[in-house]
């Protein structure tokens, strides 16, 4: 009993550490920036010229929206606008191929967190829409090819900004960045639990065993056995769990920066249990396209890894 205890104050104490001094921060700023280009209409202006293009690889201009919102905001960001989606009429194969990419993508409150302890956010942000865009594109042309393949039309538009009246600059950075708090802090009991859980795996030997399996694996693409309690972590518990897990180890050199790098393009992403559950219970239509997306996810998410491997 008194281990357990342990364990529980241990990772309650890692979890608020990583939610007050790291996410905290890094949501507000990033979430004040995003509230103001929105409310400014710059991402519904961006969104409008890049929507041409997106559109031939099946993604409609709401797509681009949770693009910009998974990437600069968090995991948890492109759950409103896909709910729009399902709610509007937005014909399957598209939805399809937009979680498909969402699935690829890099998650800001992955990504930026780890930009402390030297991953390259340029780089991973550029893989992240080469593999989400191939993921969409296998995923609309290939998985659902055979599917409804209507025009999208009314739900074809960019979400509008959210402000009513007329806010000050400060006024919209302070409403984002209140909105990076709550994110930040409803994040918490999620972390704790992850981390709790993989210190009892830790505990129990798990990552033990599953070390030695794995190490000649991750030896192929150049990672340490170390790598492997993040990367298990990440696809049980999510990637907030993950960067927990990988700064620890950054910082006592169990993993070196261009590791972290080589290991980026594999796990900065939502494609883990935790981030499927999550996106599957935003609508009935979502969930029901979801093991296609899944599909396309992984493919694009195989590409990004090999781009990290061949860059670092």
């Amino acid at each position: 009993m008194d281990q357990f205890i342990s364990l529980v104050l241990v990772s309650g104490k890692a979890g608020l550490d990583m939610a007050l001094y790291i996410l905290l921060p890094m949501m507000v700023i990033m979430l004040a920036i995003m509230k103001l280009l929105d409310a400014k209409g710059v991402l519904s202006w961006l969104c409008d010229k890049i929507a041409p293009v997106t559109r031939l690889f099946g993604i409609p201009g709401l797509g681009v929206f949770a693009a910009l919102k998974i990437t600069f905001v968090s995991f948890a960001a492109p759950i409103a606008t896909l709910s729009l989606m399902d709610k509007n009429g937005t014909n399957e194969r598209h939805l399809a191929a937009t979680i498909a990419m969402v699935l690829t993508m890099s998650q800001a409150n992955a990504a930026f967190p780890l930009a402390a302890v030297g991953l390259n956010v340029g780089i991973l942000i550029a893989t992240s829409f080469v593999g989400g865009l191939a993921a969409a594109a296998v995923t609309y042309y290939l998985f659902t090819k055979s599917w409804d393949s209507r025009e999208v039309t009314d739900e074809d538009n960019t979400a509008p900004a959210h402000y009513e009246g007329k806010k000050s600059v400060l006024q919209i950075l302070s409403d984002g960045g209140q909105e990076g708090m709550r994110l930040a802090l409803g994040m918490i009991p999620m972390l704790i639990i992850a981390i709790f859980f993989v210190n009892l795996l830790k505990a129990l030997h798990v990552i033990d065993y599953l070390a030695p399996l794995l190490a000649p694996a991750l030896s192929l693409i150049h990672l340490p056995e170390a790598s492997v309690l993040p990367l298990v972590t990440k696809f049980i518990a999510g990637g907030t769990a993950y960067v927990g897990i990988t700064i620890d180890l950054v910082k006592q050199g169990a993993i070196s920066v261009t590791e972290l790098n080589r290991m980026a393009g594999f796990a900065t992403n939502p494609l883990d249990i935790a981030g499927i559950a999550i996106f599957a219970a935003a609508g009935t239509r979502i969930n029901k396209v979801m093991r296609v997306a899944i599909y396309g996810g992984l493919i694009g998410m195989l590409l990004r890894g090999v781009l990290h491997l061949i860059i670092f």
